[in-house]
């Protein structure tokens, strides 16, 4: 694997472990890499912007201005022109800046525009690593979709149990080059995704739906798209936006339009991923005038099915799709949810319930387990939406990649 052509941000900051940095900087070079370093004041008392300069190649930022002919430094186009940041060293103050915005240095408002994904390499004593108040920021940056490489796994690490110290250069550019051999695991392929709840109108004002925020099918597609596919994302009534240019959204209100759209789409993908909360019930007629309260003490609504947008498009799914459903249960969960992978024609399902504390709708985290056709099954601790979103593609892909080559051969 090689970093050939990849433009990688490099933060350092006030820590004694940026002589490291020097290091790294080599590595990333000697694999094709160009790296532009960004460094806080208090890194300049560890490491000078002169050696570092040297070994990049590269003018080393450090203030907004270039002192002497007041050169402006632009952290937007420094976000723009990145594939990657790394930060290595990052200490508990930047850590904590990162986490709750405080833009005060040319790193922070870097890590603040950037579009690339960000990796984070604590370098801090062993307390101070430990403290509540840094293990709290650390994971708010996890949970605002930030990598942090653990120094006593070595790798990507979705809990942190280590001991401060910053990893080391060669574990930090392997991390890197595996990052991104899997960056384009999706590229040409198309994806649809149904996120979101859905409303079924009464009448003009008033509606049946759930507690669905859409946050884990947007996660979904915000994924799926930065590892080079096209995702179709066909969402109910949500206040969440996309930012990948790949995503296609297309907005719904009802299980019946859901239906028309998904029917629409899906003879073109590759793959679909039903995360919708589809509502199964709609009202039989729906009131075109507000309907008044009545003197009356109960009031009667009359129900209807909605159509199975997922076990109507499993029925006419070619041999080359791929669906992958989700099931969120309360009882007797795994025996449910294998049930409807089978009635709907799933290939994978994911299953949360509604009695893992933290799992479900209106959270930004959640806790799955994954359940194949073939019978494997993979669970995954409590973690935020979006790194569960990674764990979900990486299971099915990892699981498709394999089975793939068995019929190969």
């Amino acid at each position: 694997m090689s970093l050939q052509g990849k433009h990688i941000v490099l933060g350092i900051t006030g820590s004694i472990a940026a002589y490291k940095s020097a290091h790294l900087i080599r590595l990333l070079i000697k694999k094709g890499a160009e790296v532009q370093i960004v460094i806080t004041p208090a890194g300049k008392e560890f490491i000078t912007p002169v050696t570092l300069s040297a070994l990049s190649d590269r003018p080393v930022i450090s203030e907004f201005f270039t002192s002497g002919d007041g050169t402006w430094h632009s952290h937007v186009d420094l976000g723009l022109w990145a594939d990657l940041m790394i930060i290595a060293p990052a200490t508990a103050a930047t850590i904590g800046k990162m986490a709750n915005g405080i833009a005060d240095n040319m790193l922070i408002t870097s890590y603040l525009s950037m579009k690339a994904p960000v990796f984070v390499a604590p370098a801090m004593d062993l307390d101070m690593y430990r403290h509540i108040s840094t293990q709290r920021n650390i994971e708010k940056l996890k949970n605002d979709g930030a990598w942090i490489i653990d120094a006593t796994e070595g790798e990507l690490a979705s809990h942190l149990e280590g001991k401060g110290r910053m990893e080391e250069p060669e574990n930090i550019v392997a991390i890197l080059e595996q990052f991104f051999s899997t960056r384009n695991n999706l590229l040409n392929k198309k994806i649809m995704i149904t996120a979101g709840p859905t409303y079924e109108r009464i009448d003009p004002v008033r509606f049946i739906g759930n507690f669905s925020s859409g946050k884990m099918g947007f996660a979904l597609a915000e994924e799926c798209s930065s590892r080079g596919a096209e995702v179709f994302l066909i969402t109910g009534p949500t206040v969440l936006s996309v930012s990948h240019p790949n995503i296609t959204r297309v907005n719904v209100e009802s299980a019946v339009e859901m239906h028309d759209a998904a029917f629409n789409i899906f003879p073109q993908v590759d793959a679909a991923i039903f995360s919708a909360a589809v509502a199964d019930y709609r009202p039989e007629k729906m009131s075109e005038e507000k309907i008044k309260r009545s003197e009356k003490e109960k009031f009667s609504l009359t129900l209807t099915s909605n159509p199975d947008i997922a076990a109507s498009l499993g029925k006419i799914k070619e041999p080359y799709q791929l669906t992958i459903g989700f099931a969120l249960e309360t009882n007797n969960e795994e025996f449910n949810a294998i049930k409807k992978m089978e009635e709907k024609n799933f290939d994978f399902i994911v299953l949360n319930s509604l009695n893992d504390q933290g799992a479900g709708f209106g959270h930004d985290t959640n806790k799955v387990t994954i359940l194949s056709r073939d019978g494997k099954k993979q669970s995954f601790s409590l973690k935020s939406k979006s790194e569960v979103a990674k764990d979900i593609i990486d299971t099915i892909f990892e699981t498709t990649e394999a089975r793939n080559k068995k019929l190969e051969v």
